[in-house]
C-alpha cells in the first residue's frame, strides 16, 4: 500500500507538532548530559537540531528573497561535529529559543509563492518546500524518538 503524500500545509503541521513535541522534551527537569549516540549528549543533540533548523530558516529566507544561499559546506559529519561544537556554548534556554525562532520563520515563510526550491547543504540537491518539510520533520522526529526511549529505559 502507498503511503499518502502531505499536502504543503499538512506537512507544515506536522513539523510544528513534532518540533513542539522537541521542545517539550526539553523543558522537563532532566539531565541532559546524558549519552545518546557515541559522542552525543542530550543537550548535544538539541544543538545539533537547532543548527540544522536555523540553516533550514536562513536557506528558505535566502529563497523568499531570491538571495543566493550559502548552506553547510563539508560532509554530514564534519557539517554535525562543528555545529554541535559551535551549539555546545548555549543553554538549553538558548538552543530552544533558536528552535522556536526558526520554526517561526519556516511556519511565515514556507508557503511562499516566490519559493521554487530550497538550499539544503553544499553538493546536495535542492529540495522542493514540501520536501524539505517532510525531511526535517523526519530528522527532527528521530532525534526526539530516540531521546524518549533513552530516557524511559533509565
Amino acid at each position: 500500500m502507498k503511503k499518502a503524500v502531505l499536502t504543503l500545509s499538512e506537512q507544515k503541521a506536522e513539523l510544528e507538532k513534532v518540533v513542539r513535541a522537541f521542545i517539550g522534551f526539553f523543558l522537563k527537569e532532566r539531565d541532559f548530559s546524558k549519552i545518546v549516540y557515541t559522542e552525543w549528549t542530550a543537550k548535544d543533540v538539541l544543538g545539533h537540531v537547532a543548527s540544522w533548523h536555523g540553516s533550514f530558516a536562513k536557506n528558505l529566507l535566502d529563497a523568499v528573497h531570491g538571495i543566493k544561499p550559502s548552506p553547510f559546506k563539508g560532509s554530514l559529519t564534519e557539517v554535525n561535529e562543528r555545529e554541535v561544537l559551535l551549539m555546545s556554548n548555549y543553554s538549553i534556554a538558548e538552543l530552544i529559543n533558536k528552535i522556536r525562532i526558526s520554526q517561526e520563520l519556516i511556519s511565515m515563510n514556507i508557503d511562499n509563492p516566490n519559493v521554487q526550491s530550497i538550499a539544503y547543504k553544499k553538493g546536495s540537491r535542492d529540495y522542493s518546500p514540501v520536501e524539505h518539510l517532510e525531511v526535517v520533520r523526519r530528522h527532527v522526529y528521530s532525534h526526539l524518538k530516540d531521546l524518549e526511549k533513552l530516557y524511559t529505559e533509565n
